[in-house]
């Protein structure tokens, strides 16, 4: 039997209505339906799915990620067209099955016993043969030979002989229904257990997506499901020692409420990490509070471990910050700001003011995120202080290592891979009056950044301007002490006027001497040039277009390309800057010396502490703040996200998923094959029927003799040729016909 490809074919009703009824039920349509869905699922699988609109416009642009929300294509899965796709996918392919089955079933048990036997020498596979035995006893030994074999067998006696009809493989049929059948199971399960049903709730039930903020009991009840919810699929955020029983269903352009029939309590989150930082094991010990009856039950929910509650799986999806407090330290970066601490908790915000009287500038400081570790790699070439290979030795290339390093765990590089926990940071958003707003994310503690002993260890304060790019660090050196005091006080000693005349004064006796005056003051000046240009004092400074003065070495460099010719721009410039440092390090001695501390030593440390020192305060003018805030102190509190799922449709699914295994394996790995053979007596075979009895009458001794002689016919099909059906030909060949190969 072959399955057809045409639709089903109705006789009343109008044309446009037959020929819709014949569309929707051909297996053509049912392909069609498939690839559109495969092609959507592609597109929901590769472009993120349910991401702010924010997102979408910086990666694709703003008509793009209009285009996105037109079509729904960053909700594929919940858009009103795949769902319609899916309903029309069932309906045609369940049209397919039934228009089929019937025929399938009617030639499960048929073994087409029937055939004419001079249609038998059409067939690819045939062979004939002489049998010493009567037609009726070759059937019955060739049918109990079969029968033994597994094979499902007819006799069929007619007036010339005898037919033996045989078949096996009937299975390959089931596995068209089976196949069929899974891929609406699957379509059916996904409805059920996809948003149609809170679509419908939505259309039907007066339900509406939220889009507002605050707390979550002053949501009114026409954005919250009941309990009694058929299916859902939501997440619940609970931070430790806390409780809740209204999850989150994320829709487009807002949420729904959904409320449980219990409550979950997270007793304690565990996490362990790997060596490279990434999570080991998620965990969470939950304590279960059911809302009728007030039994609690005590669970432990682990990745790909859920608990199961009343029909709801409780799934550990992720973890959060659960309310976490830190103490940061304003650390100023403007001459006007002064250092201060403040308090907040993750998740809120704190109003600061910058400045004073009409000047003053209005901030709102807001804490996003705390990470307790941070592991990162320090083996990349540049990061680890050694130098980057600009290019490759062909006389140093080892092959077989080259293979080696490309062979092997899928975990293994080509580069060295040095990998740190750096420590604790925090991250936090500077937002101004208007709105705008930039991302801070600095370290808790100093990062050494290289392996050389006389380096100084670096604090990092990272800042972007949109969350799409990376961020860009401000390393400040720590002092002898561990921390950035040193800098804090040399940022102020250089907007003093009379302290950076009290260094200049100081670092031209040391450097000159008392008994040489005139070089005293030419040596002042100079000072006093280089330090007033470097603190960004100086009017001379300003850039064209550029509202504030520029300072650190771009504005030194600035001063020499205006005012030194070209030719000794070199040699004024190594001057300048000798200088430059001399005059910082008797600064920075000057403002330790005023804090009560030691005097930093002239060696080695002191000069690679001093050269990071420099770099430091001349960065320190583009930072776009008046000041950077450090984590000092932190409390940390953890939340786990939980996904809890109500999944009717998941034991259809799984069915579906069994059928599909099963159909795929019939349809593959299952043949069916059919054997005819027909059996004549000798006389009235095909070969013998040109035959004539002689004058003297001994054709009818040849007939008494074919009494116990027959001629057999045989023919084989499969519905796939494969070398294993020639095979099995030629064995059943000679086992039924006792024929050579």
């Amino acid at each position: 039997m072959t399955v057809s490809t045409e639709g089903m074919k109705v006789n009343w009703g109008s044309r446009p209505w037959r020929a819709s009824v014949e569309l929707l039920s051909s297996m053509r349509f049912s392909i069609s339906l498939l690839t559109v869905i495969c092609i959507a699922s592609v597109i929901g699988t590769v472009l993120k799915q349910q991401e702010p609109l924010g997102n979408y416009v910086n990666q694709f642009g703003p008509f793009w990620a209009q285009v996105f929300s037109l079509v729904s294509l960053n909700t594929v899965y919940s858009a009103w067209w795949f769902l319609l796709i899916l309903a029309f996918l069932v309906v045609s392919t369940s049209l397919c099955i039934a228009r089929n089955t019937p025929k399938i079933l009617a030639d499960f048990n048929q073994l087409k016993e029937n055939v004419r036997e001079q249609s038998l020498k059409a067939f690819g596979h045939r062979a004939q043969a002489a049998l010493a035995e009567s037609p009726e006893a070759a059937a019955r030994r060739i049918g109990q030979t079969l029968v033994q074999s597994g094979w499902k067998v007819k006799l069929q006696q007619r007036s010339a002989g005898w037919m033996v009809a045989a078949k096996k493989g009937s299975a390959n049929k089931i596995g068209y229904i089976a196949a069929h059948s899974a891929i609406v199971l699957v379509c059916v399960g996904g409805l059920l257990d996809g948003d149609m049903m809170v679509r419908a709730q939505m259309w039907l039930g007066g339900k509406s997506i939220y889009t507002g903020g605050g707390l979550i009991a002053d949501v009114p009840a026409q954005h919250r499901l009941g309990e009694r919810n058929p299916t859902f699929r939501a997440n619940l955020l609970v931070a430790e020692g806390t409780q809740s029983s209204t999850a989150i269903l994320n829709q487009p352009g807002g949420v729904l409420l959904q409320e449980l029939p219990f409550a979950v309590e997270l007793k304690k989150f565990i996490v362990e990490y790997y060596s490279t930082g990434m999570p080991k094991l998620f965990a969470s010990d939950i304590v279960i509070h059911d809302k009728a009856t007030g039994e609690k039950t005590n669970a432990r929910v682990e990745v790909n471990h859920p608990a199961n509650y009343k029909g709801v799986e409780i799934y550990q999806s992720s973890f959060d910050d659960g309310g976490s407090s830190v103490t940061l330290k304003a650390v100023p970066m403007a001459a006007a700001s002064k250092p201060f601490e403040i308090q907040g908790t993750i998740g809120g915000s704190s109003s600061l003011i910058n400045g004073e009287g009409n000047s003053a500038e209005k901030l709102t400081l807001e804490y996003t995120a705390l990470r307790v570790i941070n592991v990162e790699n320090f083996g990349a070439a540049g990061n680890s202080g050694g130098p980057a290979t600009a290019g490759t030795d062909v006389r140093k290339v080892d092959l077989h290592k080259a293979i080696e390093t490309r062979l092997g765990a899928a975990n293994k590089t080509t580069t060295k891979k040095e990998l740190r926990n750096v420590g604790p940071s925090v991250s936090y958003k500077l937002r101004d009056a208007s709105g705008q707003a930039r991302e801070f994310q600095n370290y808790m503690l100093p990062v050494r950044m290289d392996d050389n002993p006389d380096s100084p260890a670096m604090f990092l304060m990272g800042v972007r301007e949109n969350p799409a790019d990376s961020f860009q660090y401000l390393r400040i050196p720590a002092d002898p002490e561990s921390s950035m005091d040193t800098f804090v006080r040399l940022r102020a000693a250089l907007a003093d006027p009379a302290q950076r005349e009290q260094a200049v004064r100081r670092y031209a006796r040391l450097a000159i001497g008392a008994d040489r005056p005139e070089l005293i003051q030419q040596l002042t000046e100079s000072a006093s040039r280089a330090l007033t240009l470097f603190a960004g004092a100086d009017g001379a400074g300003v850039s064209v277009g550029k509202a504030k003065p520029v300072a650190g070495l771009q504005a030194i460099s600035d001063f020499m390309e205006a005012n030194v010719p070209e030719s000794e721009r070199s040699r004024a410039g190594e001057v300048l800057v000798r200088i430059l440092n001399g005059v910082l390090f008797e600064l920075t001695a000057m403002t330790r010396e005023q804090a009560g501390l030691k005097a930093l030593p002239q060696d080695q440390k002191t000069q690679a502490f001093m050269s990071q020192l420099v770099l430091g305060l001349s960065d320190a003018p583009h930072y776009p703040a008046p000041m950077t805030f450090q984590l000092t102190d932190f409390k940390q509190v953890q939340a786990s996200v939980f996904q809890v799922a109500r999944a009717p449709g998941k034991t259809i699914v799984y069915l579906g998923c069994a059928f599909l295994i099963l159909g795929v394996f019939a349809m593959l790995y299952i043949r069916e094959r059919r054997i005819w053979v027909w059996l004549a007596p000798a006389a009235h075979s095909p070969a013998d029927t040109s035959a004539e009895p002689d004058v003297q009458g001994r054709a009818g001794h040849s007939m008494s003799e074919s009494e116990e002689t027959s001629q057999a016919t045989m023919a084989f099909s499969t519905n796939r040729k494969t070398m294993d059906g020639d095979k099995e030909f030629e064995m059943l060949k000679t086992k039924l016909l006792q024929a050579p190969q």
